[in-house]
């Protein structure tokens, strides 16, 4: 059974940091573009950030400079550094991973649980 499990999350004071872990496992043959999404009760899912197996980053304007996407193809795992942080950050990050499994020909996007992340003022 292909997951991935995020660790990392809490509660911490605005201008404090945190760092995300997603891990991925399971009979996994390729991992494309993996990233964090935050989701916050009530509104859609959005774009944190992403990285593409070759390391190419892409980050939500308002996360840029504050928050860092990394990833250890090696591990399967990404990771998210996060910065300066501010209650507005506050939401559920949910891990993604586009991944290619055994007995499959193509790649299916994956999701983790998601860990809570809160940023009190």
């Amino acid at each position: 059974q292909v997951q991935l499990v995020e660790s990392g999350g809490g509660l911490v004071q605005a201008g404090g940091s945190l760092r995300l872990s997603c891990a991925a496992s399971g009979s996994i043959l390729s991992i494309d573009d993996m990233g964090w999404y935050r989701q916050v009760l009530g509104k859609q899912r959005e774009l944190v950030a992403t990285v593409t197996s070759g390391g190419s980053t892409k980050y939500a304007d308002s996360m840029k400079g504050r928050f860092t996407i990394s990833r250890d193809n090696a591990k399967k795992s990404v990771y998210l550094q996060m910065s300066s942080l501010r209650p507005e950050d506050t939401g559920v990050y949910v891990c993604n991973a586009r991944m290619r499994t055994q007995g499959t020909s193509w790649s299916n996007d994956y999701w983790g649980q998601g860990t809570q992340v809160t940023v009190s003022s």
